[in-house]
């Protein structure tokens, strides 16, 4: 059982490291985000030749220090809460945990250091911080429209994917393996690069009748881009009129318009 001066400690390191609403936890989580922004910079200086051959030594300190000051904190907030594990699994615990990986695994693997630009992902706890909880439910109305437009769009991206295949494999052969359409992957992947209206221009066809090929998947592609933001964009005015207007349907007389927590329809009565 833990000492009375045991519990008290770690209930003020709790409050100090979670909790926004006091002095001291303002004071961390601010001095938290200035951490996080500066090591964020300190990756990509040193991702610059010029700055990383005249300030390598330095940059590596710094990062290190950086690591060393999240993995503290890290290791804080697994000492002051009650249940460990289910910090280490939830949402900002495993975003906590890739900000300090890649320092170590850069230790066996040259380059992984890349990655701490991952960090950038903890600049999330600001929505905490400064209480901008209100942008969070505009998220969560955001990932609602998503989730449920994903089904057509999957359906969509699929008969797009087909379409690149046939007409790669098409444009292959009336360029005869040449101008680049050397295999059916190259020619499939000049075909995503040309219906998406990217345009590398890397590959390009010769002939006429490649030439024409090509000039309607181009005209396919403006198609293409309309029809998922088409999806999206409705799938979120059907979000904001059920968040409006309620989003149950009566079974007994079909019509919507019900609170949120309502179990009986309010026009017929019919449990919903």
């Amino acid at each position: 059982m833990e000492k009375p001066n045991t519990i008290a400690w770690r209930n003020r390191l709790h409050n100090t490291i979670y909790e926004s609403n006091t002095t001291a936890g303002r004071a961390f989580d601010v001095a938290l985000l200035v951490l996080i922004i500066s090591s964020i910079i300190v990756v990509m200086l040193d991702s610059i030749k010029e700055y990383h051959q005249r300030y390598g030594n330095l940059f590596y300190i710094l990062e290190w220090i950086f690591t060393g000051l999240f993995t503290l904190e890290y290791l804080l907030r697994l000492i002051s809460i009650k249940s460990p594990l289910k910090y280490v699994f939830s949402f900002f615990g495993l975003i906590d945990l890739l900000a300090i990986i890649p320092s170590y695994l850069s230790i066996l693997f040259t380059g992984a250091q890349s990655l701490l630009v991952l960090r950038a992902l903890r600049l999330l706890r600001v929505f905490r911080i400064f209480k901008l909880t209100h942008f969070l439910t505009e998220m969560e109305f955001l990932k609602a429209a998503l989730f449920t437009s994903l089904k057509k769009i999957t359906i969509f991206m699929l008969v797009v994917l087909t379409l690149v295949i046939i007409l790669g494999s098409v444009m292959y052969l009336v360029e005869n393996g040449e101008n680049g359409f050397i295999s059916i992957p190259d020619s499939i992947y000049w075909a995503i690069v040309t219906i998406t209206t990217v345009g590398y221009g890397d590959i390009a066809p010769v002939t006429p009748t490649g030439k024409f090929i090509a000039s309607v998947m181009m005209f396919i592609g403006y198609g293409i881009i309309a029809v998922p933001t088409g999806i999206i964009t409705t799938e979120m005015a059907n979000a904001a009129r059920l968040r409006k207007h309620g989003h149950e349907t009566c079974p007994g007389c079909g019509r919507e318009g019900h609170d949120k927590n309502a179990v009986y329809c309010k026009y017929c009565g019919t449990l919903l």
